[in-house]
Protein backbone atom coordinates (compact mmCIF):
# COMPACT_ATOMS: atom_id res chain seq x y z
CA UNK A 1 0.00 0.00 0.00
CA UNK A 2 1.13 3.55 -0.60
CA UNK A 3 1.99 5.85 2.27
CA UNK A 4 -0.33 8.73 3.29
CA UNK A 5 -0.01 11.58 0.82
CA UNK A 6 1.57 9.37 -1.83
CA UNK A 7 0.14 8.42 -5.20
CA UNK A 8 -2.86 6.09 -4.93
CA UNK A 9 -2.55 2.39 -5.52
CA UNK A 10 -4.39 0.93 -8.50
CA UNK A 11 -7.49 -0.85 -7.38
CA UNK A 12 -8.70 -4.31 -8.37
CA UNK A 13 -8.78 -4.80 -12.10
CA UNK A 14 -6.03 -2.27 -12.80
CA UNK A 15 -5.12 -2.55 -16.43
CA UNK A 16 -2.09 -4.44 -17.67
CA UNK A 17 -2.01 -2.32 -20.79
CA UNK A 18 -3.76 1.00 -21.35
CA UNK A 19 -7.54 1.27 -21.74
CA UNK A 20 -8.89 3.66 -24.34
CA UNK A 21 -10.95 6.30 -22.52
CA UNK A 22 -14.48 6.88 -23.78
CA UNK A 23 -14.29 9.95 -25.98
CA UNK A 24 -16.47 12.36 -27.82
CA UNK A 25 -15.51 13.49 -31.32
CA UNK A 26 -14.28 16.72 -29.77
CA UNK A 27 -11.69 14.68 -27.88
CA UNK A 28 -13.08 15.39 -24.42
CA UNK A 29 -12.78 12.29 -22.22
CA UNK A 30 -15.97 10.95 -20.67
CA UNK A 31 -14.56 9.32 -17.56
CA UNK A 32 -15.78 8.43 -14.13
CA UNK A 33 -13.97 9.44 -10.95
CA UNK A 34 -12.01 6.19 -10.77
CA UNK A 35 -10.78 6.52 -14.36
CA UNK A 36 -9.74 10.13 -13.80
CA UNK A 37 -7.76 9.14 -10.70
CA UNK A 38 -6.00 6.38 -12.64
CA UNK A 39 -5.16 8.75 -15.46
CA UNK A 40 -3.76 11.37 -13.07
CA UNK A 41 -1.72 8.73 -11.25
CA UNK A 42 -0.33 7.34 -14.50
CA UNK A 43 0.68 10.80 -15.68
CA UNK A 44 2.30 11.57 -12.32
CA UNK A 45 4.34 8.35 -12.42
CA UNK A 46 5.35 9.06 -16.00
CA UNK A 47 6.48 12.59 -15.18
CA UNK A 48 8.56 11.42 -12.22
CA UNK A 49 10.13 8.62 -14.27
CA UNK A 50 11.02 10.91 -17.18
CA UNK A 51 12.73 13.34 -14.80
CA UNK A 52 14.81 10.47 -13.42
CA UNK A 53 15.67 9.23 -16.91
CA UNK A 54 16.94 12.69 -17.84
CA UNK A 55 18.98 13.04 -14.65
CA UNK A 56 20.38 9.53 -14.33
CA UNK A 57 20.01 8.00 -17.78
CA UNK A 58 17.43 5.46 -18.89
CA UNK A 59 19.52 2.34 -18.27
CA UNK A 60 20.74 3.54 -14.88
CA UNK A 61 17.24 4.17 -13.57
CA UNK A 62 15.40 1.22 -12.05
CA UNK A 63 11.72 0.60 -11.53
CA UNK A 64 12.44 0.51 -7.80
CA UNK A 65 13.89 4.03 -7.97
CA UNK A 66 10.87 5.29 -9.89
CA UNK A 67 8.51 3.68 -7.39
CA UNK A 68 10.39 5.17 -4.45
CA UNK A 69 10.34 8.67 -5.98
CA UNK A 70 6.61 8.33 -6.73
CA UNK A 71 5.91 6.92 -3.26
CA UNK A 72 4.30 3.77 -4.60
CA UNK A 73 5.26 0.11 -4.54
CA UNK A 74 6.99 -1.51 -7.55
CA UNK A 75 3.92 -3.70 -8.00
CA UNK A 76 1.78 -0.56 -8.33
CA UNK A 77 4.17 0.74 -10.98
CA UNK A 78 3.51 -2.42 -13.02
CA UNK A 79 -0.24 -1.93 -12.63
CA UNK A 80 0.16 1.27 -14.63
CA UNK A 81 3.08 0.44 -16.94
CA UNK A 82 3.98 -3.07 -18.13
CA UNK A 83 7.65 -2.12 -18.41
CA UNK A 84 10.10 0.74 -17.97
CA UNK A 85 10.08 1.24 -21.75
CA UNK A 86 6.33 1.83 -21.72
CA UNK A 87 6.83 4.87 -19.49
CA UNK A 88 8.58 6.58 -22.41
CA UNK A 89 6.49 5.34 -25.32
CA UNK A 90 3.04 5.71 -23.76
CA UNK A 91 0.70 8.58 -24.49
CA UNK A 92 -3.07 9.02 -24.35
CA UNK A 93 -3.52 10.48 -27.80
CA UNK A 94 -4.44 7.58 -30.10
CA UNK A 95 -8.09 7.18 -28.98
CA UNK A 96 -8.68 10.89 -29.54
CA UNK A 97 -6.92 10.95 -32.90
CA UNK A 98 -8.70 7.89 -34.25
CA UNK A 99 -12.10 9.16 -33.13
CA UNK A 100 -11.52 12.43 -34.96
CA UNK A 101 -10.25 10.48 -37.98
CA UNK A 102 -13.41 8.36 -38.07
CA UNK A 103 -15.51 11.53 -37.99
CA UNK A 104 -14.13 12.79 -41.32
CA UNK A 105 -16.11 12.54 -44.59
CA UNK A 106 -15.86 9.15 -46.29
CA UNK A 107 -14.85 10.67 -49.64
CA UNK A 108 -12.07 12.85 -48.19
CA UNK A 109 -8.58 11.91 -49.37
CA UNK A 110 -6.30 10.10 -46.89
CA UNK A 111 -3.83 12.97 -46.71
CA UNK A 112 -6.60 15.52 -46.08
CA UNK A 113 -8.05 13.34 -43.31
CA UNK A 114 -4.73 12.95 -41.53
CA UNK A 115 -3.84 16.60 -42.04
CA UNK A 116 -7.11 17.59 -40.34
CA UNK A 117 -6.45 15.21 -37.45
CA UNK A 118 -2.91 16.51 -36.99
CA UNK A 119 -3.90 20.18 -37.02
CA UNK A 120 -7.13 19.94 -35.03
CA UNK A 121 -6.34 17.14 -32.57
CA UNK A 122 -2.66 16.10 -32.44
CA UNK A 123 -1.12 19.58 -32.45
CA UNK A 124 -3.33 20.94 -29.63
CA UNK A 125 -2.65 17.84 -27.52
CA UNK A 126 1.11 17.96 -28.02
CA UNK A 127 1.25 21.69 -27.41
CA UNK A 128 -0.78 21.21 -24.24
CA UNK A 129 1.71 18.58 -23.06
CA UNK A 130 4.73 20.32 -24.59
CA UNK A 131 7.31 19.58 -21.88
CA UNK A 132 6.20 15.96 -21.50
CA UNK A 133 6.30 15.30 -25.25
CA UNK A 134 9.73 16.88 -25.62
CA UNK A 135 11.13 14.82 -22.74
CA UNK A 136 9.70 11.60 -24.13
CA UNK A 137 11.11 12.31 -27.58
CA UNK A 138 14.59 13.22 -26.31
CA UNK A 139 14.79 10.10 -24.18
CA UNK A 140 13.34 7.78 -26.82
CA UNK A 141 15.73 8.87 -29.56
CA UNK A 142 18.71 8.90 -27.22
CA UNK A 143 18.38 5.17 -26.52
CA UNK A 144 18.86 2.60 -29.33
CA UNK A 145 16.55 0.08 -27.66
CA UNK A 146 13.78 2.63 -27.31
CA UNK A 147 14.19 3.76 -30.92
CA UNK A 148 13.69 0.16 -32.03
CA UNK A 149 10.62 -0.10 -29.82
CA UNK A 150 9.18 3.08 -31.37
CA UNK A 151 9.59 1.69 -34.88
CA UNK A 152 7.79 -1.50 -33.85
CA UNK A 153 4.92 0.50 -32.43
CA UNK A 154 4.88 2.70 -35.52
CA UNK A 155 4.43 -0.35 -37.75
CA UNK A 156 1.51 -1.51 -35.62
CA UNK A 157 0.01 1.98 -35.78
CA UNK A 158 0.32 2.03 -39.56
CA UNK A 159 -1.87 -1.06 -39.82
CA UNK A 160 -4.56 0.61 -37.71
CA UNK A 161 -4.27 3.79 -39.77
CA UNK A 162 -4.67 1.85 -43.02
CA UNK A 163 -7.81 0.17 -41.66
CA UNK A 164 -9.23 3.52 -40.57
CA UNK A 165 -8.49 5.22 -43.89
CA UNK A 166 -9.81 2.31 -45.97
CA UNK A 167 -13.21 2.51 -44.34
CA UNK A 168 -16.02 -0.06 -44.49
CA UNK A 169 -16.00 -2.31 -47.52
CA UNK A 170 -12.49 -1.34 -48.66
CA UNK A 171 -9.26 -3.30 -48.48
CA UNK A 172 -6.75 -1.89 -45.93
CA UNK A 173 -4.08 -3.94 -47.69
CA UNK A 174 -4.56 -2.01 -50.94
CA UNK A 175 -1.09 -1.28 -52.33
CA UNK A 176 -1.60 2.40 -53.09
CA UNK A 177 -3.28 2.96 -49.74
CA UNK A 178 -0.35 1.32 -47.93
CA UNK A 179 2.09 3.53 -49.81
CA UNK A 180 0.02 6.60 -48.95
CA UNK A 181 -0.15 5.61 -45.28
CA UNK A 182 3.64 5.19 -45.11
CA UNK A 183 4.23 8.58 -46.67
CA UNK A 184 1.58 10.34 -44.57
CA UNK A 185 2.95 8.83 -41.36
CA UNK A 186 6.46 9.95 -42.30
CA UNK A 187 5.24 13.47 -43.03
CA UNK A 188 3.54 13.75 -39.64
CA UNK A 189 6.43 12.07 -37.82
CA UNK A 190 9.11 14.29 -39.34
CA UNK A 191 7.18 17.44 -38.46
CA UNK A 192 6.92 16.31 -34.84
CA UNK A 193 10.57 15.22 -34.77
CA UNK A 194 11.76 18.54 -36.16
CA UNK A 195 9.74 20.30 -33.47
CA UNK A 196 11.46 18.18 -30.82
CA UNK A 197 14.94 18.60 -32.33
CA UNK A 198 14.50 22.36 -32.05
CA UNK A 199 13.30 22.02 -28.45
CA UNK A 200 9.74 23.03 -29.26
CA UNK A 201 10.69 26.56 -30.24
CA UNK A 202 9.17 26.62 -33.74
CA UNK A 203 5.41 26.50 -34.15
CA UNK A 204 4.36 22.85 -34.37
CA UNK A 205 1.29 23.85 -36.36
CA UNK A 206 3.42 25.62 -38.95
CA UNK A 207 5.80 22.66 -39.21
CA UNK A 208 2.88 20.31 -39.75
CA UNK A 209 1.36 22.58 -42.40
CA UNK A 210 4.72 22.95 -44.13
CA UNK A 211 5.32 19.18 -44.17
CA UNK A 212 1.85 18.38 -45.49
CA UNK A 213 2.03 21.14 -48.11
CA UNK A 214 5.25 19.60 -49.36
CA UNK A 215 3.77 16.10 -49.70
CA UNK A 216 0.20 16.97 -50.62
CA UNK A 217 0.51 17.44 -54.38
CA UNK A 218 1.70 13.89 -54.98
CA UNK A 219 -0.82 12.21 -52.67
CA UNK A 220 -4.03 14.15 -53.22
CA UNK A 221 -5.37 11.81 -55.89
CA UNK A 222 -4.85 8.63 -53.87
CA UNK A 223 -8.16 6.92 -53.08
CA UNK A 224 -8.61 3.37 -51.79
CA UNK A 225 -10.27 1.13 -54.41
Amino acid sequence: MSEPGSLPEAGPGAEGRFPAPRLTVSGAPKEGLRERKKRRTRRAIQGIALDLFEKQGFDATTVEQIAEAAEISPSTFFNYFPSKEDVVTFDEYDPVLFEVLHSRPVDESPIDKVRYVMLHAAVPLMERDRDLVLKRTRIAFGEPGLRARLWQETDAGLELLAQALAGPGHDPDDFELRVAVRVIESVAFEAMLEWARRDGKPSLRRLVERAFDFAEAGLREVRPD
